[in-house]
């Protein structure tokens, strides 16, 4: 899976990622699920690189003292909002308002992404914010219209 990143803007950032083939059913709900889980963790806060205890700790964790209120000495990193998922022929995409969120979340989410076309899904390419100039971002519907209201 080929990554590349264009024009970013973390409150307004369109995922775009193209199948080896038109996908089936089946290969949308893996990657949906794949998207929606990663949506749910970062507005749970779980993308915090401020508060990556363990990761810092090292190798041997054996009898770490975890500091609980680890969490609240950080800065607070949450995704904000999700679209709805578009396919237009071997093309998928989807809108993200990632919020203060850290880079780690995009990361976990290439990692995953490549697991999956490992295993279940064959995506050839995923780009990370811009536009595709066939498809216009400006038709659809799956992101609050209200971010362009300023």
């Amino acid at each position: 899976m080929q990554v590349q990143f264009r024009e970013f803007n973390p409150f307004d950032v369109w995922i775009w990622f193209k199948f080896s083939n038109v996908p089936s059913q089946r290969e949308k709900q893996y990657v949906e699920e794949v998207f929606n889980s990663w949506f749910y963790l970062g507005k749970l806060g779980g993308f915090n690189a401020e508060n990556l205890q363990i990761q810092d700790a090292g190798f041997d964790i054996s009898y770490m003292d975890y500091d609980a209120k680890g969490y609240d000495k950080s800065l607070m990193a949450l995704m904000h909002n999700m679209g709805e998922f578009e396919y237009e022929g071997e093309w998928g995409r989807c809108w993200f308002d990632l919020g203060t969120s850290d880079a780690i979340a995009l990361d976990i989410l290439i990692n995953t992404l490549t697991q999956l076309t490992e295993e279940y899904v064959t995506i050839e390419e995923l780009y990370i914010g811009g536009e595709n100039p066939d498809w216009s971002i400006e038709d659809s519907e799956s992101r609050p219209s209200s971010i362009y209201d300023n």
